[in-house]
């Protein structure tokens, strides 16, 4: 199934995607949030494989997509370096931060959840924050159920499903703050996550997915999973060591060559470009970059549920 969040008729809807027009609307009261469905284990996706059968059909041209998740247990979990064409492609572009080798482990790192829009929402955009804001298409792992050691043959036992982020960096912060990632990665308003959840059973085979990120028209990124250098399984089993992964966690798998800092000259995301971020078989995001004013503060911040509260940026 492809299990997605919408607003429709003014709720937030949870919706099985029948194709690219069509949906079923779930019902809310029996079944509850996306997020509650990837939370409830075996027993839940089957409550909603049951409502599938009765469900009305919904047009999607009358609803707005949101981001399938909102409710975070955690920070983002994110893979870097996790494609050796995008590694070496950065090989001595990275301001005096290259390793001195390929790494022999997965490298993790967090985004903030506040990063997080939906499939097509606006990219937020301040330039008096970074000049050097970046793309990165990449597949998302969903955990969908609580474990700790896992070992990486019952990795997938732990999945949810599969849906698609790009983890729009900023090259400048990421190097200005003593080498770690996660100034540079957690910029409000600034990952693009959805469009829909697609259930792991659907995936035949997650190392045949292609990868692509297309700019203004161009494709900049075009890949497989195929060629990633850390399987899912092991980034699953070395994250979850001695460190419990809990059902709703998400995981970004890293993204692929043709990123904008390692090309010649470098390419950067500015006021109105437009992001496609796709992956076959799990939709795309249509994304528009929106001069933001992120630095003034206090502002209210979107999506906390309380519109009239002030918060400090």
């Amino acid at each position: 199934m492809k299990l997605a969040s919408v607003r429709l008729d003014g709720a937030r809807r949870l919706v099985a995607v029948v194709d690219d027009e069509r949906a079923l609307a779930l019902a809310p009261a029996a079944l509850g949030s996306l997020d509650d469905v990837v939370r409830g284990g075996p027993e839940a996706l089957a409550a909603v494989r049951d409502a599938v059968a009765d469900a009305p059909r919904v047009q999607l041209d009358a609803a707005q997509f949101d981001a399938p998740l909102r409710r975070f247990n955690r920070d983002v979990l994110c893979a870097g370096w996790n494609y050796w064409d995008h590694y070496e492609e950065s090989q001595g572009k990275r301001e005096g931060q290259d390793p001195r080798e390929r790494p022999e482990h997965p490298t993790f790192f967090t985004k903030g959840p506040d990063t997080v829009i939906g499939p097509r929402d606006d990219i937020a955009f301040d330039p008096e924050l970074s000049s050097k804001w970046d793309y990165e298409a990449e597949v998302v792992i969903v955990i969908g159920r609580d474990g700790r050691s896992i070992p990486a043959e019952r990795a997938f036992e732990h999945v949810f499903g599969f849906c698609i982020a790009n983890d729009v960096s900023q090259r400048d912060l990421q190097r200005a703050h003593g080498g770690q990632w996660l100034k540079g990665k957690s910029i409000d308003q600034t990952m693009p996550l959805g469009p829909w959840i697609t259930t792991a059973d659907e995936i035949a085979d997650p190392y045949a997915l292609q990868i692509q990120c297309e700019l203004n028209g161009t494709v900049l990124q075009d890949a497989s999973t195929a060629l990633v250098a850390f399987r899912f399984e092991q980034l699953i089993a070395e994250l979850s060591r001695g460190m419990t992964l809990r059902a709703g966690d998400v995981l970004l798998t890293g993204t692929p060559s043709g990123i904008g800092n390692a090309r010649d000259p470098q390419v950067f995301l500015a006021d109105g470009d437009l992001v496609v971020t796709r992956v076959s078989g799990l939709g795309e995001l249509r994304n528009r970059v929106a001069a933001t004013n992120l630095t003034d503060s206090p502002v209210t911040v979107p999506g906390t549920g309380d519109e009239d509260a002030e918060s400090t940026t």
